[in-house]
């Protein structure tokens, strides 16, 4: 999940107070006046004087943002990749059902050899549920029970889509005995959730 603060920002001649927030591909600032600043085009961003200063194809943007720009300016100028935010050791024993990312795949790929396609193995370390529609989820009872005890069931679901909601996957993963842990923005498109056996049935 991204960074968001409150704060006053400085743009193309403009100042107001809003929302910044700071996302896997890009930064945005919502207020009287709106900014969008793909991760990609920015040239520098450094913390100075409790501001966070960011040059872009030839402008510059300030957001007050006190002690928390130092932490803005390293998690830009060294995002963390996906395959790194879904907490995935080297080697590990994974199953990828229905998700055809290819930035993903790729990371995955460079991680681990143990990649099951179309059912997963016993113990797995992590089972990628692609679900399109909130008819997949009545997978998850099944799959939880491939998982390791400290593994991770991860449903990958479309932004905003009205086929399947965020309420509707964690209903269908707290029904399969399972506890939420975390969200990761997984692509542009769509976004990760992460289910975990509870503690007290390891």
């Amino acid at each position: 999940m991204g960074l968001e603060a409150l704060c006053t920002a400085r743009f193309s001649g403009k100042t107001c107070r809003g929302k910044a927030r700071l996302e896997t591909d890009e930064l945005t600032f919502r207020g009287e006046h709106k900014l969008t600043v793909p991760l990609s085009k920015i040239d520098s961003a450094k913390a100075e004087g409790g501001k966070l200063v960011l040059r872009f194809q030839g402008e510059v943007a300030t957001l007050d943002l006190g002690a928390a720009s130092s932490k803005w300016a390293e998690k830009i100028t060294n995002p963390k990749r996906l395959i790194d935010k879904l907490d995935l050791r080297p080697g590990a024993r994974v199953a990828v059902l229905g998700v055809s990312d290819p930035d993903f795949l790729s990371q995955l790929g460079e991680r681990t050899e143990d990649i099951a396609r179309e059912k997963p193995k016993k113990e797995s370390d992590a089972i990628f549920l692609g679900a399109e529609t909130r008819a997949a989820l009545s997978r998850l009872g099944s799959l939880s029970r491939s998982l390791g005890k400290n593994g991770a069931l991860w449903v990958v679901r479309p932004r905003g889509s009205p086929a399947i909601t965020e309420s509707e996957v964690m209903e269908a993963g707290h029904a399969a005995g399972l506890v939420d842990t975390k969200v990761v923005r997984f692509s542009a498109t769509h976004t990760a959730e992460k289910f975990v056996i509870p503690l007290s049935k390891r």
